[in-house]
């Protein structure tokens, strides 16, 4: 798979995507238009190792619902990634085997480094 999975409405996604040296043959999915699918998550787990990895604790829900009381699983962390578009943390980029999650600096600079 290579793809990007990010918000249109996220100005910090909308930068790294613009920051990458290469977008060219991957996939751009948008994920509050198009939902991420289960079979993505699936792999998108196996590459970062967990579904927490994948998960935003900076979501507005996150807070809302007080999930930073609870002790959350596995299943947990997937389950909301599927539920709500927020709970992935943004953007995702995967490139075959390699995947990269979220926008802290040594994130994108790591991808910015592997697409060069």
């Amino acid at each position: 798979m290579k793809a990007i999975f990010y918000l249109k409405t996220c100005d910090t996604c909308r930068k790294i995507i613009k920051s990458l040296p290469v977008t060219e043959g991957f996939t751009l999915r948008e994920i509050k238009s198009e939902p991420i699918t289960v079979a993505e998550l699936e792999e998108m787990h196996r590459l970062a190792g967990s579904y927490e990895a994948l998960f935003s604790r900076k979501a507005t829900l996150y807070k809302e619902r007080g999930l930073k009381d609870v002790a959350l699983t596995e299943a947990d962390y997937k389950n909301y990634i599927l539920e709500h578009y927020t709970f992935l943390s943004r953007p995702v980029i995967v490139d075959g085997d390699t995947i990269f999650v979220g926008n802290s600096k040594p994130v994108v600079e790591a991808a910015i480094a592997h697409l060069s």
